[in-house]
């Protein structure tokens, strides 16, 4: 409600009023009752429920309190009248806190003029709204009195004018993929919610709770979100993709007292699915957010809430601008005036190497799968990943590139450079027999290994039938140290920080025989995830060690304590990969169109409850391709896996 100008009349000074100021005289007096003055206006204007940060809109009202100016002599209005007044002037502010300092103060008899300086952080940390008021000061005998009016607030104020600090929202940058391609903009939404000016306030819990069964949102906390926020505040329910409102909410909205949409734009990628946990999510501040930065972010500010949004939010989303306006009496339209502009600044776009169409195509292959999976495509010549999927069955974690799972026979990549390096070669023949004890722990292969490839094998022929007793028999080839130093080689086991979130899995030092055993075939405590595993792979088609990357600003370079991977081990390790495709575990990638596909499927048991189930890998590479499918609960990965990473095959 906005304030009529104080009335005219005669103060009877309080005792109090005669206190602060009796006795003083000429200038020394007048600048005393102004630095008086000064303090009350400060303090008046800051929020009920304590003074916010800097810039910071706060809850609750401005404290001008009938008693907040009674110590306060004024000479020709009441110290009521003037609290009321004020406040009505900056309750627009937001609750922001001005710093009001006295300035140069001019006395000639009983007359005096006061400067007042005032500093209204209206933009945080950056400029604030500076400028000097005067306020005229009267005497009657040794007594100084205040002669009150708006102007003595802003200069230009007039009568029944008042203060209004409001948000220009600013545009948010763009996250860009491979080829310059947008991925994330601005588009148009609708949000939901209850409009409390539409709807009395008996009839507002009713509508609360009808509008989020409508929705099919948490009813009891939109309750309390609706019935704690301000009388004319509108509550947001929930937003939808512009076109996407469901029936039932459209319905609501005809029906629901006080429901009603406010048409906006937000960052989005082109779906609601599209790399989600990796991309993230922008939406309104929450207080805990506001209160763990709040020189940044201001309540209802649209910020990065997960995500890379979250990550880079500084960068993308710029500042947003803040206006001060006087507005007449009534809030006529179009007659308030600007007094102070801090104007907005437009976010920076993120380019990220991310390829739209493969991004959409995994998604795609991945859209029936009900386990968690995930798939992961890298291009081996530089890095980039060009798409990083994650099933509707990981319920929105991101297992692509930051899932921890044992890699299982995927792993015998490793393996087999560890042994290359002992002096193995594709040739040299290993034993494979149908199960293997170490350390009283019995291992066997999996249930439909073929017969015709047990005994003395080619280390080729046991890497493409995938037999786990043949690598784990020749484990005495290997030193302490070894296999981890293998895994490195192929950009496994080494962290880098890539500005995403990124597991580069562990080939921690086994404490047993056994322990020893099981890492041999990517079992134990060895962990991957779907990213390194893609980057395993890529790295041996690259012939070096590869470093994935998603943020083209960020640095991806290979770390020096690697030992380098050598021309003929990448040969070697190419040639028995290429032997799984051609004569084992993945003959169903072998006519896949293009250029040779080489691979290598893995499968991982792991505890659920009282049951052991089984992971289902599948990595490969073509060209300057190469992927990984993992699905976490499946059959094996040549069934489960392969053909979901034929698909992408096929379709890329």
């Amino acid at each position: 409600m906005r304030r009529s100008s104080v009335a005219i009349g005669v103060l009877l000074l309080t005792t109090g009023g005669l206190a602060a100021c009796s006795g003083d005289s000429g200038e020394d007096g007048a600048r005393s009752l102004a630095q008086q003055l000064a303090g009350e206006l400060a303090a008046a204007a800051a929020p009920a429920d304590g003074e916010p940060a800097d810039g910071e809109p706060a809850d609750g009202e401005a404290t001008a309190t009938p008693d907040r100016f009674a110590t306060v002599p004024f000479a020709d209005a009441e110290a009521t009248a003037v609290a009321e007044e004020y406040a009505a002037i900056v309750d627009g502010m937001d609750g922001i806190a001005p710093q009001v300092d006295v300035g140069e103060v001019t006395a000639e008899d009983d007359n005096a003029t006061a400067t007042l300086t005032w500093s209204w952080p209206v933009a945080g940390d950056d400029e604030p709204w500076r400028y000097d008021a005067d306020v005229a000061l009267t005497r009657s005998g040794e007594q100084w009195s205040v002669a009150w009016a708006p102007s003595v607030v802003e200069p230009s104020l007039e009568e029944g004018e008042t203060l209004d600090a409001s948000t220009q929202p600013t545009d948010r940058g763009d996250i860009t993929g491979a080829r310059g391609e947008v991925l994330v903009t601005e588009r148009p939404v609708v949000r939901v919610g209850i409009d409390k000016t539409l709807v009395g306030a008996g009839a507002v819990r009713t509508s609360a709770q009808e509008l989020a069964r409508a929705a099919d949102i948490d009813v009891a906390g939109y309750v309390t979100a609706v019935t704690g926020a301000g009388a004319k505040a509108f509550v947001e329910a929930i937003t939808y993709r512009s076109g996407e409102v469901p029936p039932a909410v459209t319905t609501a909205l005809d029906r629901v007292r006080g429901a009603r949409q406010v048409d906006d734009r937000i960052a989005l990628a082109p779906t609601r699915e599209f790399a989600a946990p990796i991309l993230g999510r922008v939406g309104p501040m929450t207080a805990e957010m506001v209160e763990e930065d709040p020189e940044a972010y201001r309540p209802g500010d649209l910020a990065g809430t997960s995500g890379l949004q979250a990550r880079y939010d500084e960068q993308l989303r710029g500042s947003t601008g803040r206006v001060v306006r006087a507005v007449p009496a009534g809030d006529a339209e179009g007659e308030s005036r600007v007094l102070f502009e801090h104007e907005a600044e437009p976010g920076r776009p993120l380019a990220i190497t991310l390829d739209r169409r493969l991004q959409t195509l995994a998604e795609q292959v991945l859209a029936d799968v009900r386990p968690a999976a995930a798939l992961v495509a890298i291009r081996p010549s530089d890095g980039a990943i060009l798409a990083a999927a994650n099933g509707s069955g990981t319920e929105g974690l991101n297992h692509a590139t930051f899932g921890r799972f044992a890699p299982g026979s995927t792993f015998k990549i490793v393996t087999s450079l560890a042994l290359f390096r002992a002096g193995l070669d594709p040739g040299s023949t290993v034993r494979c027999t149908p199960t293997v004890t170490v350390d009283g722990k019995q291992f066997k292969n999996y249930s439909d290994y073929p017969s015709s490839s047990l005994g003395t094998i080619p280390l080729r022929e046991a890497i493409a039938q995938s037999c786990n007793t043949a690598l784990i028999g020749a484990r005495d080839r290997l030193d302490d140290g070894d296999l981890a130093a293998a895994a490195a080689s192929l950009g496994l086991g080494v962290d880098h920080d890539l500005g995403f979130p990124a597991y580069f899995g562990e080939v921690p030092a086994p404490a047993s025989e056994t322990e020893a055993a099981a890492s041999l075939i990517g079992q134990g405590k060895v962990l991957a995830s779907p990213m390194v595993m893609a980057t395993v792979i890529a790295s041996v088609q690259a012939g070096r060690t590869v470093v994935p990357r998603l943020v083209e600003s960020v640095d991806a370079s290979a770390p020096d304590t690697a030992a380098p991977l050598a021309p003929a081990e990448a040969r070697a390790l190419r040639a028995m990969l290429r032997g799984v495709v051609t004569d084992g575990s993945g003959r169903g990638l072998a006519d896949v169109p293009g250029g040779e596909v080489i691979a290598k499927t893995g499968t991982a048991e792991y505890a659920d409850g009282g049951t052991i189930r089984t992971h289902a890998w599948m990595v490969a590479a073509q060209g300057d391709l190469a992927v990984a499918v993992f699905v976490r609960t499946g059959e094996s990965g040549s069934q489960t896996a392969g053909p979901l990473l034929e698909a992408f095959l096929r379709g890329k």
